[in-house]
């Protein structure tokens, strides 16, 4: 929401400044914005310690900040309070337009990067990263699941195969299909995000191993279709 300051070179002005600042280090939130710089530009000295305390310590802020920006030795201006002639309309209107102009991205107004906006920057990256992993291709994948004999119980088997969570894996349909001699094998589909999960890694330490190998004999893909 805009915040419009008036007459800042007035008693007036200053205190509205004044308590606007209360308990705030800059205009917009916590970091040096265009919006300090505009209304630092319409303060004609620095506001007395004593009578402005928050916005004296707000205009050395800014004035620190854009001292070591443009470290070029000034020779020094002085601004007057009186209304602008007619000839100078055209500079501040100038002005005005090069202080709105916020597409101005390759004049670096403000040095070195803070410690907060390195951690914004470094949260940014942080959530393109994972917005990249969360746009990963998947697989659909059909296994076969076999028991040690036809004692083997295939309801606990396949609980036991269902059993194994991981980010990035869902188990789909199953059905029992008969190889033989009285046995039958457990063939399962299940879908994973290609990044997250490898189907080697998830028969060789999940399916294979202690507890899982007292009802699994072997794994083996039977089918693997990206989707």
């Amino acid at each position: 929401m805009a915040v419009t300051f008036s007459d800042l070179h007035t008693e007036a002005g200053l205190k509205s400044l004044e308590s606007f600042l209360s308990g705030k280090t800059y205009i917009s939130g916590n970091q040096i914005t265009k919006d300090d710089v505009k209304v630092y530009a319409a303060v004609l000295e620095k506001p007395s310690a004593d009578l402005y305390p928050s916005a004296s310590k707000w205009y050395d802020c800014v004035a620190a900040k854009l001292s070591a920006s443009f470290p070029g030795k000034a020779t020094g201006v002085g601004i007057s309070a009186q209304a602008p002639s007619a000839e100078a309309a055209p500079v501040k209107e100038t002005v005005k337009a090069a202080a709105a102009d916020d597409d101005d991205d390759d004049l670096d107004l403000f040095g070195d990067e803070t410690e907060e906006e390195k951690k914004a920057a470094e949260e940014r990256d942080q959530a393109k990263a994972s917005a990249k992993k969360k746009e990963s291709g998947k697989s659909s994948v059909l296994m076969d699941v076999k028991p040690w004999d036809d004692e083997t119980d295939m309801k606990k088997l396949e609980e036991a195969v269902r059993s194994v969570e991981l980010p990035g894996l869902l188990w789909g349909a199953s059905k029992l299909v008969p190889v033989g001699y009285g046995i039958k094998k457990l063939t399962i589909m299940l879908t994973i995000v290609d990044d997250l999960v490898s189907v080697d890694s998830l028969i060789e330490e999940r399916l294979t191993v202690e507890p899982i190998n007292e009802y699994v004999q072997s794994c083996d893909i039977v089918a693997f279709n990206k989707i």
